[in-house]
């Protein structure tokens, strides 16, 4: 199975790479945006997309295309993102082409979802959060990747 794993810098980033482990036996190719972030999964193909967000309405489109010229290039059976913004786009991207799609909102929200894991919730194969207080029917709490 080929996955294409997507995330923000940050947080977003951290807590993809607690998710690694998951991912073994499988083709992964790593995406965020920063490219010095390669060097964290040296032994992965890594793709470094522009860092976008709603305010920022000119990178957005651009993100916009790069995100789904990558997803349409590489082709993944699933597309999983810790978000946020990029992270969505590849989201929606990988629905367009049939792929399978999972969304794990960040452990820093712990009162309610992002509005990128509200959105998520909508169309996504699979939505998880790191707070049980936050499962509901849309998403599953099966623990966090950091405590």
């Amino acid at each position: 199975m080929k996955i294409l794993a997507l995330a923000s810098a940050g947080g977003h980033w951290i807590q993809l790479l607690r998710l690694a482990p998951a991912f073994e036996k499988h083709e992964v190719i790593f995406v965020s945006t920063k490219p010095k972030f390669a060097e964290t999964v040296k032994d992965f193909e890594f793709y470094c997309i522009p860092d976008t967000n709603r305010n920022d309405k000119s990178g957005i489109l651009m993100g916009i295309v790069k995100i789904f010229r990558l997803v349409l290039k590489v082709k993944p059976d699933v597309v999983i993102t810790t978000g946020a913004a990029p992270g969505l786009i590849g989201l929606v991207a990988a629905k367009c082409i049939g792929s399978k799609t999972i969304w794990v909102d960040s452990i820093a929200n712990v009162e309610k979802f992002s509005l990128s894991g509200r959105i998520a919730q909508k169309f996504s194969d699979r939505v998880y959060t790191q707070w049980p207080e936050l499962a509901n029917e849309k998403s599953i709490f099966e623990g966090n990747v950091l405590i």
